[in-house]
């Protein structure tokens, strides 16, 4: 990448390519939320939220690329006029020229993310999704003479296709006939117009996640020799293992209960931990998730976790551990944190001489005495 004209854009990308804005929650923002894509990027501060201290920041480092965990803007804005935080720090981005970017569900549902980080800082291996993520794939069935089928194959992987968990170039494959008549309009690669031909064909089948279907499907038309190749996308029902929320992972060596806790408090330089009644068992497998994580604790509990690290667990959810699971519940802040280094280590892995700077400045707006 040429640095001396790096964009908004290709920094933008770079983010992208570990954590497509399509893995993003309904619900969410993610992606430019403000400025230029084409604004050429003279240096990029990260942080977990946006605030005006934050921005202020920006400007001082001269950075005018903040990249954020957490979107500024979360739902429309009607009006512009700097009565709170919000628009304030959009008004104040604007007027200095800096674009902000935020990755957020996006980067929780990869497991090389937010919970990977987690996983990384205390020692987890043997790493999985806790909640693989749903209606995410499309299976392609795709007909081509069979003489192309080994070309048409390799294209189709590369674009994307036919990885199913730690396997890649998966597909099945079925010899038959086509048929087909051309008419005067035509180009046909095989065949004569007006008349009806038998082609020997090989049926190609693969999946493909949903937000490789373009770059697929580009590839099926280029690489194919028909003018008009005959092929199917069926969505599939099947969970995608290698995205969702959560993870889950295993200690290298177990632990006692008070010793993981201690381990959680060093380690996210937390003050205070709340978690529920020590049951006497050992720490082995470890399911996380980063920031508000209450609502996986049933899938905690399916993967047989010993305890659950998460944050803003609320009194009564508690005690939906039954004493089947220790919750260990680190703060929102705090369990993302890191968030920070990823995106450090993105942007310089692919540019190691940029300006990239980690934000100083401490948003978390909870205290502890």
């Amino acid at each position: 990448m040429n640095q001396i004209n790096t964009t908004v854009k290709s920094i933008c990308e770079l983010i992208e390519e570990v954590a497509p804005l399509s893995l993003q929650e309904s619900y969410d923002n993610a992606g430019l939320l403000v400025g230029n894509p084409q604004m050429s990027v003279k240096g990029v501060l990260v942080s977990i939220d946006i605030t005006e201290a934050v921005i202020e920041e920006a400007i001082q480092k001269q950075c005018n690329l903040i990249i954020s965990h957490h979107p500024l803007i979360f739902s429309g804005l009607k009006q512009l006029v700097g009565k709170n935080e919000v628009q304030r720090c959009v008004i104040l981005a604007i007027k200095n020229d800096i674009a902000i970017y935020a990755a957020h569900t996006n980067l929780d549902n990869v497991l090389e993310g937010v919970n990977g980080k987690i996983a990384e800082k205390i020692g987890l291996i043997n790493n999985r999704i806790l909640q693989p993520k749903k209606n995410s794939l499309l299976k392609l069935v795709v007909f081509v003479p069979q003489i192309h089928a080994y070309a048409l194959r390799q294209a189709l992987f590369d674009a994307g296709a036919g990885h199913i968990g730690d396997y890649d170039a998966c597909s099945f494959n079925v010899e038959g006939l086509g048929t087909f008549r051309a008419n005067e309009n035509a180009k046909p690669f095989v065949g004569e117009l007006n008349q009806f031909h038998t082609e020997p064909e090989t049926r190609v089948e693969m999946i493909l996640p949903v937000l490789s279907k373009s770059k697929v499907l580009a590839a099926l038309h280029e690489t194919h020799p028909y003018q008009e190749p005959a092929y199917d996308l069926i969505p599939l029902e099947n969970s995608w293992k290698q995205v969702g929320a959560g993870l889950v992972g295993e200690l290298v060596e177990e632990m006692d209960e008070m010793d993981f806790l201690k381990l959680l408090k060093t380690t996210f330089n937390q003050p205070a931990i709340r978690y529920t009644r020590l049951l006497g068992n050992k720490i082995k497998r470890v399911a996380i998730c980063g920031g508000a994580g209450s609502s996986f604790l049933k899938d905690a509990l399916v993967a047989e976790a010993d305890v659950f690290v998460s944050g803003d667990f609320k009194y009564h959810e508690f005690f939906e551990a039954e004493e089947k699971i220790l919750i260990a519940d680190i703060g929102h802040y705090e369990s993302e944190q890191f968030t920070k280094d990823i995106f450090f280590e993105i942007i310089t892995k692919k540019m190691p001489t940029f300006a990239v700077q980690i934000s100083k400045i401490k948003t978390n707006p909870i205290n502890y005495l």
